[in-house]
């Protein structure tokens, strides 16, 4: 149920991914509805379970967000409860428990947890209780951008520019939950479960120094904002400092997405406009799961679920490894193993390479890249790999196969980011480092990087890899027209 009726007695705010208090759409609208709100966080055992690696990055960074987040809503006079078990079980239990009318919470749009939130509303309803749910992760969702048939958009450009028409202060506006926060309630009697008592350890975050929380988004979005401007010319090289790096707190809400579009549509600059794109591309992908949640396990172009990918296991774990023979490839997969972030160029590069010169079934590095990237988003990631396959929503024909040397001279030119995450390769002369295989014995061992000994040889051909993924899709685009 979406919206608010007669003021309450008593609300919960279940908090996601949306570990902050500032412009909040479901604590704003509970505090404003209800004369006592309580908080809680679930840290659900649904999820956590399937987890493979119990050294995850991103449970420590949702860990510290969470320890921020209760810290702040204490000042805030308030508190926060932190579970830890099965959140369609635990929710409606507290619910239950502390009496509540409703509990609000803000949208989540992937398959699983709009299943979940279904059980719970259920739960909620048999115990005359309520789910009161709100747009708080995009600035529009679902049905708010269709085309003029009323259609969801299924290419991007067309998508962006009805976004930006239908765009104006309205949608970017924040929500004034400090106006509100006299009726945050105390937690009562919640312990916080450490990490170890989950069953999870401690990673390299620290070391990493990746901020978190609220705070560390904050640091992050003020450093941006200087560079903002210039957003358009050093976002595509890796060894430059770039992007924003706020996807992974945009995935996990310790940042408003309302105030960061709202500062790039605001700026005017062409860096603005670029960074306001992808932001926007945000969106279209959340749409694009909404209306085509099949998605998740099947091509958005049917027919092309039927490529008779060879999918070679040695091949793919070379490219797991970082062991392709390709530098650039091969420090953007070390950059992720070590780091759990890949520059978003590198991110279209080795999807490209898995794809269409390794010629691996794309829902293999889609998996890949969701069990170890600090910003997975079920929605981005699917489309940013159907992108790269050439499978998902895309007005480019499947030909388009990055090369993986000219886009490493390109965005890489003196190899600074290869040296970063390939040491061995230090030696290498810049007009070698994006193909040292072309150097002859002599330079090699001048070097100390003996081809097939220091450094792998390429595991592939990329010319020959390109003829056969044309044949490829050529197969089944012939053979579905």
């Amino acid at each position: 149920m979406t919206g608010e009726s007669k003021r309450l007695d008593c609300a919960l705010v279940w908090f996601r991914r949306d570990l902050r208090t500032h412009d909040h759409a479901a604590l704003y609208h509970a505090c404003k509805a209800a004369r006592r709100v309580h908080c809680v966080f679930v840290f659900d055992t649904e999820i956590l379970d399937a987890l493979e690696n119990r050294a995850d990055r991103r449970v420590e960074f949702i860990w510290e967000s969470v320890a921020e987040l209760r810290a702040v809503l204490e000042r805030l006079g308030g508190g926060l409860s932190v579970l830890h078990g099965r959140a369609r079980t635990e929710v409606p239990a507290l619910a239950r428990s502390l009496g509540v009318q409703a509990v609000f919470v803000n949208h989540d749009y992937e398959p699983a947890a709009v299943d979940r939130d279904s059980a719970v509303a259920r739960a909620l309803a048999h115990d005359g209780r309520e789910l009161r749910t709100f747009k708080d992760q995009v600035i529009f969702e679902r049905d708010e951008v269709l085309t003029r048939d009323g259609r969801p958009f299924s290419v991007f450009t067309p998508y962006k520019n009805a976004w930006l028409e239908k765009a104006d202060e309205f949608y970017f506006k924040a929500y004034p939950v400090e106006r509100y926060a006299g009726a945050l309630a105390p937690a009562q009697g919640s312990a916080f479960p450490a990490l170890e008592a989950m069953a999870f350890h401690r990673t390299n975050l620290q070391a990493l120094r990746l901020p978190t929380g609220m705070s560390g988004a904050r640091a992050l979005f003020d450093d941006f904002r200087d560079r903002m401007a210039h957003y358009h010319e050093r976002r595509d090289y890796p060894a430059v400092k770039g992007p924003s790096y706020l996807s992974v707190h945009l995935r996990f809400g310790t940042i408003s997405v309302r105030e960061i579009a709202r500062a790039a549509w605001s700026a005017r600059s062409e860096g603005a406009a670029t960074w306001l794109s992808e932001l926007i591309w945000r969106d279209f992908y959340f749409m694009i799961l909404h209306h085509h949640p099949r998605v998740v396990n099947h091509a958005f172009k049917p027919e092309l679920d039927a490529i008779p990918f060879p999918n070679d296991e040695r091949l793919f774990r070379a490219w797991c490894e970082a062991r392709t023979g390709y530098p650039l490839v091969d420090a953007a997969m070390r950059q992720i193993n070590q780091s759990g972030y890949m520059h978003n160029r590198l991110r279209m590069v080795t999807a490209s390479f898995l794809v269409k010169d390794l010629h691996v079934d794309r829902r293999w590095g889609e998996r890949y890249f969701a069990q170890n990237l600090n910003d997975f988003d079920l929605a981005a990631n699917n489309g940013g790999w159907q992108w790269a396959a050439s499978t998902g929503c895309d007005a480019q024909p499947y030909f388009r196969i990055f090369n993986p040397v000219t886009q490493s001279q390109r965005f890489d030119p003196d190899g600074r980011f290869i040296r970063l995450y390939l040491p061995e390769l230090a030696r290498v002369p810049d007009r070698h480092i994006h193909a040292p295989w072309l150097m002859d014995a002599a330079g090699q061992e001048r070097c100390g990087v003996v081809i097939g000994k220091d450094y792998p040889a390429p595991v592939v051909d990329h010319a020959s890899a390109r003829k056969v993924a044309l044949d490829l899709y050529g197969r089944v685009r012939a053979g579905a027209a």
